[in-house]
Order: structure tokens, then sequence, then C-alpha cells
């Protein structure tokens, strides 16, 4: 209701501040802004209380959700014929209509979690474990400043010494078999960590928890929700078999829809970007002997190799040597091509691939065929990726920066 309201507020201050005259009556075209906006925030999962346990996580998917709005307004508003003679009045209106309203909708966010943390301070996260899984979730915990405190509760009662270093907010207070009396008590949460084993009057407890409105999470999950990412260590084949994110990957609707959604934004950014293609290709040439684009081997779907296609950036005889990592302040990056790799563009050929199906515009990246052999003894579970496309960007690329290193790669 709060962004609802905060919409239509700011809705009316910018029409009347830039056309000093307020919007009156129903207007399609707004109430179609409204919908896009607060569909938006739901894809964004900002209306979820559960993603917001780990602070200050919404202003990110928030200003994310923005930008996208504000690319397809812009784009529906100049490719809208009935919109043609004010088209300029309402792009403005709009645009600074939803700058005013992400304000509002984080300010609003910070809020009501501050509300909720005085609230919730004196209550208390439960886990379940023991063992190194145990003292990295904790100071995990402690890095993302969730709400309360943690207590962990071991299998056979065990001390874990390490928890006295990041104390107060950790403590150790029995063992599994006293699940079923912290049952009673005013909890936010409870975490049930991976390798143990619980009897049917734990589980029972944690049947009553659930039962009462509290969050039961398994460790992957939980470690998902409040830092964006799957640590490989904390996977098990049971986690696999049992995740409802793998119905998505072999679900034949969502992949049609997937592909159509590839199709129009790429024939849509191919257009809007040729300029700039054009310019950088140009700019290569003049930088650098060598061709503009280079192709290269990447491994894609279901294992199968492919070219993938890119504005050359490094030097013509950059693999005299061989397949080696990029490194940072690598010597054959041309200086042009330091500030393709930096903005990304340097990817802009592959939507090509995109095109072509060869790649989603949101997927893992490809690796090489030489790389992947390492890759695949060192991370488990690495060859999951072969499951989707790759795409021109995906979460890694976002969360993380190049990646220069086997130990990169782990973290990607």
């Amino acid at each position: 209701m709060g962004d609802v309201l905060g919409l239509f507020v700011c809705l009316g201050l910018t029409s009347y501040w830039t056309l000093n005259n307020p919007l009156t009556g129903f207007d399609p075209f707004v109430c179609g802004f409204i919908l896009l906006v607060l569909t938006g925030m739901y894809l964004s999962d900002t209306y979820h209380p559960e993603k917001e346990i780990a602070g200050l996580q919404a202003p990110n998917r928030i200003l994310i959700s923005s930008g996208i709005i504000t690319l397809i307004t812009s784009l529906v508003i100049y490719l809208s014929e009935s919109w043609e003679q004010d088209s300029g009045g309402m792009r403005g209106i709009l645009l600074v209509n939803l700058g005013i309203f992400t304000i509002w909708a984080i300010i609003l966010r910070l809020l009501a979690f501050n509300w909720w943390r005085s609230k919730s301070h004196q209550g208390r996260w439960l886990m379940l474990g023991s063992g190194n899984h145990a003292i990295k979730f904790a100071q995990m915990f402690l890095t993302r400043n969730p709400l309360g405190r943690l207590v962990i509760l071991t299998e056979n009662g065990q001390q874990l010494p390490e928890l006295a270093e990041i104390e107060p907010q950790l403590s150790h207070e029995g063992c599994l078999s006293d699940l079923s009396d912290w049952s009673q008590q005013p909890l936010l949460g409870v975490v049930v960590g991976t390798k143990i084993s619980l009897s049917d009057v734990q589980v029972q407890s944690l049947m009553q928890l659930r039962l009462k409105g509290i969050p039961v999470y398994q460790l992957p999950d939980i470690w998902e929700t409040l830092c964006y990412k799957l640590p490989s260590s904390l996977l098990e084949d049971e986690w696999f078999a049992f995740s409802s994110g793998f119905n998505l990957v072999f679900c034949g609707f969502s992949l049609k829809i997937k592909r159509f959604t590839d199709i129009m934004l790429t024939g849509v950014l191919s257009v809007l970007l040729l300029p700039l293609m054009v310019i950088v290709g140009i700019i290569i040439k003049l930088d650098s002997p060598g061709p503009i684009f280079y192709s290269q081997l990447r491994t894609g779907l279901y294992g199968k190799p492919f070219r993938v296609y890119k504005f050359r950036s490094m030097s013509q005889d950059a693999e005299k040597k061989g397949a080696q990592w990029a490194i940072q302040r690598d010597p054959r990056i041309t200086r042009v091509g330091y500030w393709l790799r930096v903005l990304r563009i340097d990817e802009l050929p592959q939507i090509w691939n995109v095109l072509s199906g060869e790649m989603s515009l949101i997927g893992p990246r490809p690796e090489r065929p030489e790389f992947d052999v390492k890759l695949k003894e060192a991370i488990p579970y690495y060859e999951m990726r072969y499951l989707v496309k790759p795409g021109i960007t995906g979460w890694a690329q976002v969360l993380y920066p190049y990646g220069a290193s086997l130990e990169d790669a782990y973290e990607k």
C-alpha cells in the first residue's frame, strides 16, 4: 500500500511541477506505468519479507528494478504513436516520477526495517549444526547484520572455541536434544545445518515452529537469501535432488518464454547499440593492428562447444603462449581494450550468439574448454552450469569482477 500511495503522490507532484497541471481522471497509460512499476518491484523480491533479513539489500534490488523500468518506459513512449505529440512532457513526468519514487521506496523499506529491528532486537536465530559449516555461517551472520542474536545448538553439545572470538552476538547454548525447549521461545528463524541427523521428536519441534509462523531454513537456502550466492562446499546431492529451481530448467513453456524474451530484447538492443558498435569498431582499428572482432571456442549448453564473438581487447598475438587467465594490468590488453573491458562493451557482439540460440542474455559465462577441465576437478558440481545456456551477463558478473584465477572461478 505504501508503494501505491507513493506512486500516486509522486505522479501528482511531478505532473504539477512539470506541466503546472496535475493529472486528472483515469489515464490508461499512467495506470499501465503504475502496474509496470509494481510488477517490477514484485519480481525484484522487494515485497518478500524473507529477503529483508539481511538488512540493506532492498535498495540494490529497487535500483536495479528502477533502471529496467526506465528503459522499458522510455522505449514504449518513443515507439507509441498515440503519444507522439506529447511524448516529451509525458516522458518527463514518468521518468522524474520514477526517480522520486525510487527514493520513496528505499526510505520506506529502511524505515520499516529499522522499526522491525527495534521490535525484534531481543529475538534470536537458532542454528542447528556443528563443525566448520556452523562457524562459517556464524561469521557470515555477523557480516550480513540480520536481526537478533544467533544461538548454535550442536549435535552432542560440543563446544566451538572459535565462537568466542566473535561474541557477544553469537553464543553456544546446548545441544540438539534441547530443541524441544527452544520451540516454546520467541524465535526469528531456525537454520538447519548440513550433515546432521534429526530425531522424530526434533523434527516435530521444527514442525511446531513452522506452524507458529517461524521460518525454518536449510543452510544452503538461508545462505542464498542472505548472500545471493551458494558456496559449493555447502551443497550435496540431496539438495540438488529436492531443489525446486531445477523445475524451470526442464520446463518447456519457461524455456520458450525465455527464448522469446532473448530474441525481442536482443533485437531491440542490436538496433539501439548499432551506432555505438560502429564507433567502437573504428576506434579499435585505429588503436592497434589486427581485426575488430575475434572469436573463441567456449563450452555451451550440455557441454557442447561453440564460438563466442567479442570486440578484440588484446593484442593480436596475445595467446602465442597458449590459453591463460587474464590478470590485472595484463600487458596483452590494448589501451582501448582496457576501457572496453571495464565498461563490458567488448561483450556486445555476443548479441549475435544470443540471436543464433547459442547463448542467452542471462546465464553463467561460458568458459574455455582448456579451463573447463581444471575447473571440473577443483569445483564441486561445476558441470551443473551446462544445464542452462551461457549468458552475456549473469549474477556472478553483477556481484563479482573479472575472474583471473581458479579461486575467482570458484567464488563465481
